[in-house]
């Protein structure tokens, strides 16, 4: 039988990620924001490295909150405002630093792995973000 100190970490760890895939979701809403928006030089080679992007990182946010809902059972997800990004490249490396530190939610292996190829796939875009400029 869990203790009242466990019960309260299990509520507490699923408020986090609860949070957390609410970020994640906005992120991604916040790269199609910014998509719609790309216009100059170089802005069609930007829009299709944006959307391949939001199709990478959609895919594995269904991966990590599916993953979850079947260890740890429903998750209230709170999707915050999601803006339109100002400075891509230093939004999406912030973004990248952020998953990091969120990391430590997830106690099992597999979950950080899935975690790790979102970040692969932020990597991926400011590759070709940069390499596009």
């Amino acid at each position: 039988m869990a203790t009242d100190t466990q019960t309260k970490q299990a509520t507490d760890q699923k408020t986090q990620m609860g949070e957390f895939f609410g970020r994640l979701f906005s992120f991604n809403s916040s790269l199609k924001l910014y998509h719609w928006h790309v216009t100059g030089q170089g802005s069609y080679a930007e829009h299709i490295a944006l959307d391949q992007a939001i199709d990478s990182v959609l895919d594995i946010i269904d991966r990590v909150v599916e993953t979850s809902y079947s260890l740890y059972g429903d998750i209230e997800i709170v999707i915050p405002e999601t803006p339109v990004p100002q400075n891509i490249e230093q939004y999406c490396q912030d973004f990248y630093d952020y998953i990091d530190q969120q990391k430590e939610i997830f106690t099992e292996d597999f979950s950080s792995s899935i975690l790790d190829d979102y970040q692969e796939a932020i990597q991926q875009l400011l590759y070709r973000l940069r390499r596009l400029r």
